[in-house]
């Protein structure tokens, strides 16, 4: 009976992009570890038992199958049912432990190993496990290696002719870096894979005109597939002329794609045909699967489980199919008959449905892409695995994403960011966000307001955009255009209304325009010439808009070959609303030898809007591009062991009665529970945050004595969540320096509550800005920030700024500023005489950083309130700290050792 925590198997993607099952070995496993040591060579026996060993016994057998899972764990992977590579440890001591591995033969150089040393590591920190020791023959150098190229801090010694290594299990950010550099290269091989196949099968080609079989297979042909197309059906002799199979298996050569078009409940028999021939890849564009309901989800999560099994990667199901442009290819293995030309931009679509009409207005706009994947239900290969692909894709400059829900938030904001520092990232993220209630604080975490969900893209570099339509708009700037190296500017026309109108939209987008110039509507091609030449000689000029409208007799061709001359030569991008034409007019083109738009070419908008709107995308993007990303400062006074056992007390010691439901989104959790103040004020001591604390009172007489024990001044007030909107400033009696003082403020705060909140009594700050911090999870983006005044007016108008968790040091200065009342913060406070009473905005940046790593940390922290943090010269002071936690999950995305997602998410 299994009595391993689940989140010990995992699927893993391989070096050379196939997959593997990874799980705890059982004593089930005798037969399979017997004929897999069966096939190990004598080299490969000898390296890891130091002797020769033909055979296990069936002593053997029990001793390595029968592990507790404590003190002795073992791991195996398996591709088709087959046992292909075992990794263990025995504790030798409480905190130290061998390891040793074995891959077979046919297997080795896959990266197995590493991967499995990987978990293992991840399964005996668990397990208090702090060392590794390793003994290897000096002549057995690709183990060494492995252990070397871990990642781990190591140690080495020779004796009687074996290296001893010892690991140091301790997360480094070497290690960290290491394993996120192979899951990059395993999983952009994996896509590769399938965007270069050398054959395609067509399961389910149909006889019948217009059905998605045979248009798949006719789609196939009609993209002049540079490999052999073989179609599938069971009785055909020929599907559209082409010789057809009745099965895969039958096929006599390697099939490298498959794209399945049988009906739902024939898939799972199409797919273990598909593992026994040995196909790499599966393009799945039948429906009735997640999107039909849970016997749909259920036949979604086998065809999964069956293909990563096998080692194959699933696109779909319910997709339009994928494309490669690349001429060594010509695949279109999708639904649709007309793809757009080569071209530089990468595109990834959730919707199967939109993916048709998209790639029509792609080509419709003269654009051309490298590669184009719809995931349709995305079971398998999702946004981020193309992401990883296009990273290192010579072909791919700019990366365009429809996206309908993050499967894997925090992973998908750490790829966006690595990818956005050298190729543009375009974003439409459709289903909006949840709201916020007037505290911030929906069931379930931090609730985010779309702008914040904006601000989140972009602190990633992901520019987010509202529609399909603004996404090739800012896509045209990115794929044919340098960016900007600045904001400012130049208008020049023949239209002085629309230079007025172009101007208008630069400063609403943030832009620094120039005047216009004027050409008036007699200019001709010459004028335009001479003032495009002297713009973009012009050193404060970054950028240059042109408005043309044609005169009574048009020169629009003679417009357009100087727009089109002037943008090939220039450093600086050139837009322009060209006769009112949407897209890459082909007068504005640089064409290549195979009829291709190449860079330099003019984009045109119909409105002045859309094209500043455009160029203000890529005014932004390179200004986050070029702006240093801060760095993580260490930070005194962190107790990670004091935090978690802290989080342990209060879980169990929190009243039933104030948990409540909680729906992370695909996650789900079973409560959420508001802790004590005492214990939030203890978690947050942990990573250096000191919360007032404050002493409840249920009489005048208690909150005199209260004020005795906490000195005087002192504040009454009452602790409701949202009290400051309801009541202004009314909630709270401050300055109370006399017992009498006391007495009357309970009384009069009693007499207007009533039993509607608690009184609290707490020792007084000096005067300063009060703030409110408050952060949690969020089921689209996992650990956020937020930050704002705490005041009535910024509480209504939701004057908030949002960033990902954990927060740098410039991250933490931008949260600041970008509130709309941040001058507070910078200026003299009211009756203040010197600077030296400015508030302290660096104490208030490093406790922002504090509240991210804790979040950021453990996962059981669903929300925390800090409200108010009082900011003054002496610093930021926690006056008021809520928090809620839940039992977090057993495995928290994208932390941990490189997996794929679970077949159900």
């Amino acid at each position: 009976m299994q009595s391993y925590p689940n989140h010990w198997e995992a699927d893993v993607v391989l070096t050379d992009g196939g997959t593997a099952h990874l799980r705890p070995i059982t004593p089930d496993d005798a037969d399979l570890l017997r004929e897999f040591h069966s096939r190990l060579s004598p080299e490969t026996i000898y390296y890891r038992f130091f002797a020769p060993y033909p055979r296990l016994s069936d002593r053997d057998v029990r001793r390595f199958t029968t592990v507790d899972y404590e003190d002795r764990v073992a791991l195996v992977a398996t591709i088709s049912d087959s046992l292909v590579a075992v990794v263990r440890y025995d504790k030798v001591s409480p905190e130290e432990a061998e390891v040793a591995f074995v891959v077979e033969d046919a297997h080795q150089g896959r990266g197995l190993a590493s991967v499995l040393l990987e978990h293992i590591g991840a399964a005996a920190r668990e397990r208090g496990v702090r060392r590794f020791i390793a003994d290897v023959l000096p002549e057995n150098r690709r183990m060494i290696n492995v252990f070397r190229e871990a990642g781990y801090t190591a140690q080495q010694t020779f004796d009687e002719g074996v290296i001893r290594l010892t690991l140091d299990l301790q997360p480094t950010d070497d290690a960290k870096e290491v394993m996120q550099a192979r899951e990059q290269r395993a999983e952009s091989r994996s896509i590769a894979r399938l965007l270069f196949p050398e054959s395609v099968a067509v399961i389910g080609a149909s006889r019948t005109a217009h059905t998605i079989g045979q248009t798949a297979l006719r789609n196939l042909l009609s993209g002049e597939f540079q490999g052999p197309v073989y179609p599938v059906h069971p009785e055909a002799k020929a599907v559209v002329g082409v010789r057809a199979y009745p099965s895969v298996l039958d096929i006599p050569d390697q099939v490298d794609l498959a794209v399945v078009a049988v009906r739902a409940e024939a898939v799972t028999e199409v797919v273990e045909q598909c593992a026994e021939k040995g196909v790499h890849g599966l393009v799945v564009v039948s429906s009735g699967f997640g999107e039909a309901g849970p016997e749909g989800r259920a036949r979604q999560d086998e065809l999964v489980r069956t293909a990563r099994a096998a080692g194959m990667r699933v696109v779909g199901p319910n997709c339009l199919g994928i494309a490669n442009s690349d001429p060594a290819v010509s695949l279109n293995a999708t639904l649709s008959p007309d793809l757009p030309p080569r071209g530089p931009i990468g595109f990834f679509s959730q919707s199967g449905a939109l993916g048709r009409a998209i790639l029509q207005r792609v080509a419709e706009r003269g654009m051309g892409l490298s590669t184009f994947v719809s995931a349709g239900n995305r079971a398998d290969v999702s946004g981020n695995d193309l992401v990883q692909y296009w990273q290192e894709d010579p072909a791919t400059e700019v990366v365009l994403q429809y996206l309908e829900s993050l499967g894997n938030p925090r992973k998908f904001t750490r790829l966006a960011r690595r990818l956005a520092k050298q190729k543009p990232v375009v974003a439409v993220r459709s289903g909006g966000s949840a709201q916020a209630t007037p505290t911030g604080h929906a069931a379930g975490g931090l609730a985010l307001p779309d702008y914040a969900v904006t601000s989140l893209f972009q602190q990633a570099g992901v520019v987010r955009v509202d529609d399909i339509t603004q996404m090739f708009d800012a896509a045209q700037v990115f794929a044919y255009q340098p960016l900007p190296e600045g904001p400012r500017v130049g208008i020049i026309g023949n239209s002085d209304s629309l230079e007025l109108l172009v101007k208008d939209a630069a400063v609403r987008q943030g832009l620094k325009p120039h005047e216009p110039v004027n050409l008036g509507p007699q200019a001709t091609a010459e004028d335009f010439d001479l003032a495009l030449e002297t713009a973009l000689a012009a050193e404060d000029v970054h950028s240059v808009v042109v408005v043309f409208v044609p005169a009574l007799q048009p020169i629009g061709d003679d417009v357009a070959r100087v727009l089109r001359a002037r943008s090939l030569g220039s450093d600086k991008p050139v837009v322009t609303t060209y006769l009112a034409r949407q897209g890459i007019p082909e007068e504005l083109r640089h064409v290549g030898e195979r009829g291709e738009t190449l860079r330099g070419s003019v984009p045109s908008y119909p409105s002045p809007e859309d094209a500043v709107r455009a160029l203000a995308h890529a005014t932004r993007y390179a200004q986050w591009r070029d702006r240093k990303p801060g760095r993580h400062p260490e930070l005194p006074d962190i107790d990670r062991a004091r935090a978690r056992a802290t989080i342990t007390r209060a879980l169990k010691g929190a009243p039933a009665e104030n948990s409540v439901a909680w729906f992370g989104g695909e996650r789900r959790y079973d409560e959420e529970t508001a802790i004590s103040s005492q214990d939030a004020r203890d978690l947050l001591a942990c990573y250096g945050i000191a919360a007032y604390p404050d002493i409840p009172v249920t009489s005048a007489d208690e909150a005199v004595v209260a004020a005795g024990e906490l000195g005087y001044p002192v504040v009454v007030k009452a602790d409701a969540p949202d009290l400051r909107v309801r009541a202004g400033g009314t909630f709270v009696r401050a300055d109370l320096r006399t017992p009498d003082d006391v007495r009357s403020a309970y009384l009069s705060l009693h007499d207007r509550f009533g039993a509607e909140a608690d009184l609290v009594v707490q020792r007084m700050a000096a005067p300063g800005v009060p703030t409110v911090i408050r952060a949690g999870d969020n089921k689209s983006f996992g650990s956020v920030v937020s930050f704002g005044l705490a005041d009535v007016t910024a509480e209504l108008l939701d004057d908030r700024a949002f960033r990902l968790a954990p927060l740098t040091d410039m991250d933490a200065a931008d949260l600041i500023h970008a509130v709309r009342a941040a001058p507070l913060l910078f200026g003299l406070p009211a009756g203040a005489t010197s600077l030296a009473e400015q508030p302290n905005v660096e104490a208030l940046e490093e406790l922002l950083i504090r509240v991210s790593r804790l979040v950021e940390a453990f996962p059981e922290i669903g929300y925390v309130d800090l409200d108010p943090v009082l900011v003054n010269a002496t610093g930021a002071h926690v006056l008021g700290a809520r928090m809620w936690l839940r039992e977090a999950p057993e495995v928290r995305p994208d932390a941990g050792p490189r997996r794929l997602r679970g077949v159900t998410f």
